[in-house]
């Protein structure tokens, strides 16, 4: 980084003061451009990638034109491919994650014994817009954090025009750690611009993030601490899991509560047991300050900045470590909320795999073959699979609606009919690992939307076709997720008060672990 850090911001009020801002301004949104144009997605398509795009599309539709049976033949044969290699992997790391080593365990007992003086500086970034409504939870669960004050620099990050939130942050009380730190107002506005800005006002030898509506366990960054003391250097980042507490809320906070079981809890923990790049959360994730004066920070332009910059972690020969603690989070109970948020990580997955796909021997060289396999199928193949079940259920439904003729005509049976067995045998243990998920992380009440789930995948289906959309005519654009869409009743109230509960090491899903056959 360029302009500093917290140790030497000039005086508030002063010209330094100013010049200051607005070098760190310019370095939040232009810094890594500037440094590394190939890894930032200001451009979303670089030339070749561009022309290759074009390239396959026109022969495509030519091969359609030209010979359209053997062209969709080939094509299903291809996708049935890249569905059943996708599964096995996913099914691979899924068994992986499972093992007890798999994610780092530290017990209570081992984090509170850290002396005030063993314990470095830390930083906490919490960018927040437009989200009074979450200020209070916010603070409260800052000032639970065991961690020594003097020690603590909790930075609310807020747009300077975005007073709404600003006066609730104010009148909710700041207490001793947090201050508010105005943002200035410029595009892009989006939450890695934020974190830049921030950056360089930190003061902590290690930086996290967290979410306005995030609840972290309160031992957290004491465990995080004891990980980094176990590890060498070469280890970057220490991701805590993320779990949602109004899970039974509706339907689609069922199936996103087991999603999130699933990813966090047995898919990162098997990804770190691979060595395989780690796509980061977009929070708790706790990163040592010195890394970003090494690989830069986060890309503002980037709409997954969290998973680009996991992905530039292992590019740069560094490492993940996954650890057992918890952050709870408010699960998307709207639809149409729900898909705004997905269809831009979509977006963002494709934007994170373009770019690092720009190198891609430079980048095959330091993770290997399985692991630049494995960041194909997660960050390309989740959102291109989404888009492509549509096509499938389509054809599926055409031929359970009496079209078998057409259907057999355009796909033999030697191309349909193993789609069609990839198509149900995937189904069903996605279904099963999600009912494992559920189990071992304490949702065993969530068995009705692990049964329903295929109707969740049609809502991913919708949000990768509009995030992929999005990818072409709009790449950068920030699409807004709104939080604290439950405030009030049985699942809100109380929360703050089971954090304690969560500081076990002490979660349910580290107590289930222990059951599993390692």
């Amino acid at each position: 980084m360029s302009v500093g850090s917290g140790h030497d911001v000039p005086a508030e009020g002063t010209l330094e003061f100013d010049a200051y801002r607005e070098a760190a301004l310019h370095e939040a949104v232009h810094g890594l451009r500037e440094r590394s144009p190939v890894s930032s997605a200001s451009v979303a398509f670089v030339p070749w990638q561009k022309y290759l795009g074009f390239a396959l599309a026109a022969a495509f539709v030519l091969s359609l034109v030209v010979a359209t049976k053997p062209t969709l033949i080939v094509f299903t044969v291809l996708c049935t491919f890249g569905y059943i290699a996708t599964l096995a992997d996913r099914l691979l790391l899924f068994t992986r994650g499972m093992a007890r080593d798999a994610q780092f365990i530290v017990d209570d007992e081992e984090a509170l014994a850290l002396t005030d003086d063993q314990l470095p500086q830390y930083t906490v970034l919490v960018p927040a817009y437009n989200e009074p409504e979450v200020v209070g939870d916010l603070l409260a669960a800052m000032a639970a954090l065991d961690y020594p004050a003097d020690k603590l620099q909790v930075l609310l990050l807020l747009e300077e025009d975005d007073t709404v939130t600003i006066e609730a942050a104010e009148k909710a009380g700041l207490g001793e750690s947090v201050e508010i730190l105005l943002v200035p107002a410029a595009d892009p506005r989006t939450k890695p611009k934020a974190c830049n800005y921030g950056l360089h006002f930190t003061t902590g030898e290690i930086v996290t993030i967290f979410d306005a509506e995030d609840l972290p366990e309160p031992l957290q960054l004491r465990r995080v601490v004891v990980v980094f003391d176990r590890l060498g250097d070469d280890v970057a980042c220490v991701q805590a899991k993320l779990a949602f507490h109004n899970g039974t809320q509706n339907l689609l906070t069922g199936w996103f509560t087991a999603d999130y079981a699933l990813w966090f809890n047995f898919i990162l923990p098997g990804l770190m047991k691979s060595h395989s790049p780690i796509p980061l959360g977009g929070t708790s994730n706790h990163i040592r300050r010195s890394v970003f004066d090494d690989i830069g920070a986060w890309d503002p332009y980037n709409v997954t900045e969290d998973a680009d910059l996991g992905v530039r972690i292992a590019e740069s020969g560094y490492s993940t470590a996954v650890l057992d603690s918890t952050t709870l989070e408010e699960a998307n109970s709207d639809p149409i909320n729900w898909v705004r948020q997905r269809s831009r990580w979509y977006k963002g997955y494709l934007q994170t795999w373009l770019v690092h796909m720009r190198r891609p021997v430079r980048l095959w060289r330091v993770i290997g073959t399985a692991g630049m396999l494995r960041f194909t199928t997660l960050l390309a193949g989740t959102p291109i699979i989404a888009c492509l079940n549509m096509v499938f259920w389509m054809t599926t439904l055409a031929w359970l609606l009496g079209q078998a003729e057409l259907i057999e005509e355009i796909f033999p049976w030697y191309a349909y009919f193993p789609a069609l067995i990839s198509l149900v045998f995937g189904n069903v243990a996605v279904m099963y690992v999600n009912f494992v998920a559920c189990r071992e992380t304490g949702h065993s009440n969530l068995w009705w939307p692990c049964l329903t789930v295929p109707f969740y995948w049609v809502l991913m289906s919708i949000a990768a076709i509009k995030g992929t959309y999005q990818l072409i005519r709009n790449p950068s654009y920030w699409e807004k997720t709104f939080h604290g869409c439950r405030r009030e009743g049985p699942q809100h109230v109380g929360v703050l008060d089971r954090l304690p509960g969560l500081s076990g090491g002490g979660t349910v899903a580290r107590a289930g672990r222990a059951v599993l056959p390692g």
